[in-house]
């Protein structure tokens, strides 16, 4: 049986797992300023895992267009309370959205059992060795650039060669610094300097890059981005819940183990029909 291993138990991927996002931030592009307190983001955990939620994601820092970085004493002001408050409450796995390995560290100490860094090790590399230390999960993202400079990069003439071949130095980077394999998860990092038709791409072309990594669950987070907007006629980010259905959908299709979403309810049940159409007699 194929698992992922965090720092606190091995998730099955015997089907796709469905990782919610509760941004503790007042600036994130969809629902930033929603979840400021520890009690409001508590009860949106909640909310979360009675939706069928199979891990949290929590994070302190916007990766939106046009964000800007906070320091880390922020970034652990705003994520340490939730994570203490929900590991204690609830029994569920909890990833830290971060890019600094101090944060990752009290994250995990704190309860936290996966550490997802959008730099894929490149911001800093050391994070892995937070991870390791913990024998932590770690999600290692596609993406380029400098913080300030993600989402406007020019773009690449052959996307799913770049995206393979940045995902295979992280975890040749992970691995250096300690990380086991059945500790690493790779996400295509949609929406980080991706033109919209390469966004598309990715999705449809998904099932190359999971035969690429055959030994790590990919994650796709899809959830509500601009491309999805896009498509739907320039909709805001309330409004693209079909869209975001749909590429979580193909991507499981096409093998994500992982997908990362705001809306868990309607993403559960897409999912669990999915997965019954590929396999009819649930096996």
């Amino acid at each position: 049986m194929a698992v992922w291993k965090t720092s606190r138990r091995s998730l099955s991927l015997d089907r796709s797992l469905v990782m919610a996002i509760l941004n503790v931030t007042p600036d994130s592009f969809s629902d930033g300023g929603e979840f400021l307190s520890p009690d409001d983001a508590v009860r949106q955990a909640e909310k979360l895992i009675d939706e069928g939620a199979d891990i949290l994601d929590i994070g302190g820092e916007s990766t939106r267009p046009g964000g800007t970085r906070v320091g880390a004493d922020e970034e652990l002001r705003r994520v340490l309370p939730v994570i203490d408050a929900v590991a204690k409450r609830f029994d569920i796995p909890i990833s830290i959205d971060t890019t600094r390995p101090a944060v990752a560290q009290a994250a995990l100490a704190a309860g936290a059992e996966i550490v997802n860094d959008i730099s894929g090790l490149r911001f800093d590399e050391t994070i892995a060795k937070a991870a390791a230390n913990a024998s932590a999960g770690l999600v290692l993202m596609h993406s380029r650039g400098s913080f300030e400079t993600l989402h406007s990069q020019p773009p690449v003439e052959d996307i799913l060669a770049e995206v393979t071949g940045s995902l295979h130095s992280s975890i040749k980077i992970a691995k250096r610094n300690g990380v086991a394999d059945e500790q690493i998860a790779v996400d295509i990092g949609l929406g980080f300097g991706k033109t919209f038709e390469q966004n598309l791409e990715l999705i449809a072309k998904l099932g190359k890059i999971v035969a690429e990594f055959k030994e790590y669950p990919v994650l796709v987070g899809a959830s509500r981005k601009s491309f999805i907007g896009k498509v739907l006629g320039n909709v805001p980010a309330g409004e693209r819940l079909g869209g975001s259905l749909a590429a979580a959908v193909v991507a499981v299709m096409n093998g994500a183990k992982i997908v990362r979403v705001h809306d868990v309810k309607e993403t559960v049940n897409a999912i669990r029909m999915t997965s019954r159409i590929i396999s009819p007699s649930g096996s």
